[in-house]
């Protein structure tokens, strides 16, 4: 039996059919409540049950604690309606006119940058073109049902071909695409997805933080925001374990050079002795509150490992004055919750 949801403070309602989230019916019905993975890990969506109740759904301990299930908080991409009920969330504007497709592409390129780091472009059919964000992602629709989630590393002006970073963590679709995938093969895919994307309407100072591969969507801000000639300070934090996993060091360093307002600051936690490394080391996130104790007027943006997310979030909001709602992320997690 269909339910209806009211979303607080806009009083925005929707109806939630027996077979969706709460997410997947506001976003079918243009109400774009802040996500990211969409499988009960990453913890974006999170918001309060003002009145009613519902089912939480399967999804990862570290991202919805039994403490804050007691306070009402429910994991919206989860979370099913057990008659009417009221919630609290943050509503994201600037998605709700932006269309999800499902589309093929072509792999165009392949182009292996490190030992286990593959960077794919696709290409669309000449008739479309893909509306987006920078820092929004794809999910790549496998075969047997299941979806993969790769942010897009290519800023919305840089479209003749979708950028994805790829790293080799063994699994069934990088397994493929390290050893059968070919130039030309055609690939489904849904997007694009998600609400980690550059806060164009703020003139504060920007934190960029990523860890990894999570330098794919920091990429496409830093180079929207180039490209809108925007005058914000930027300055960019990316952590790997050593110099190899820097995969394309050289282009933020350029962007150093030419651009006054961006700053680069590359941290290894485990440089090898061979990488001859005269820079940052540690956490990476701790070289930022290390650099910078006060971000009371700053946004921050940071993407990678949710352990890193996680701990930039508590550090800078707790220690640093970073206010919670200028801290936006997109953790990359399992592709299924591994707990309830």
């Amino acid at each position: 039996m269909p339910n209806q949801v009211t979303i607080k403070p806009s009083n925005h309602d929707f109806t939630v059919q027996d077979d969706e989230t709460i997410l997947d019916a506001a976003l079918r019905e243009g109400f774009v409540i802040s996500y990211g993975c969409r499988n009960g890990a990453c913890g974006t969506c999170k918001g309060k049950v003002l009145d009613g109740e519902v089912d939480y759904g399967v999804y990862q301990e570290s991202a919805l604690s039994e403490a804050e299930k007691q306070l009402g908080m429910a994991l919206f991409c989860q979370a099913r309606p057990r008659g009417d009920v009221v919630i609290e969330c943050r509503e994201i504007g600037a998605t709700k006119d932006i269309r999800i497709k499902t589309l093929p592409c072509r792999v165009q390129k392949m182009e292996r940058v490190a030992a286990g780091i593959m960077v794919l472009y696709l290409k669309l059919p000449a008739s479309e073109r893909l509306q987006f964000l920078a820092g929004q992602y794809i999910d790549i629709l496998l075969k047997d049902g299941r979806r993969r989630s790769f942010s897009m590393a290519n800023a919305p002006h840089d479209d003749e071909f979708l950028q994805l970073h790829l790293r080799d963590y063994g699994g069934p679709f990088s397994k493929h695409v390290f050893t059968r995938m070919k130039e030309r093969d055609i690939l489904r895919f849904e997007g694009p997805l998600g609400t980690f994307f550059l806060r164009e309407d703020s003139v504060k100072p920007i934190i960029l933080l990523a860890s990894g591969t999570g330098f794919a969507p920091i990429k496409a801000i830093v180079e929207r925001a180039f490209h809108a000639r925007n005058p914000r300070p930027i300055v960019l934090y990316w952590g790997a374990r050593i110099r190899a996993d820097l995969y394309m060091h050289e282009l933020p360093e350029r962007w150093a050079s030419e651009h006054n307002n961006f700053q680069y600051v590359p941290v290894l936690s485990e440089p090898l002795a061979t990488d001859n490394w005269s820079g940052r080391t540690g956490l990476v996130h701790q070289a930022v509150t290390r650099d910078i104790a006060d971000m009371s007027g700053c946004q921050a943006y940071a993407c990678g490992v949710p352990a890193m997310v996680e701990a930039a979030h508590r550090d800078f909001t707790s220690q640093c004055g970073l206010p919670e709602d200028e801290f936006y992320s997109d953790a990359f997690t399992p592709s299924t919750p591994a707990s309830s």
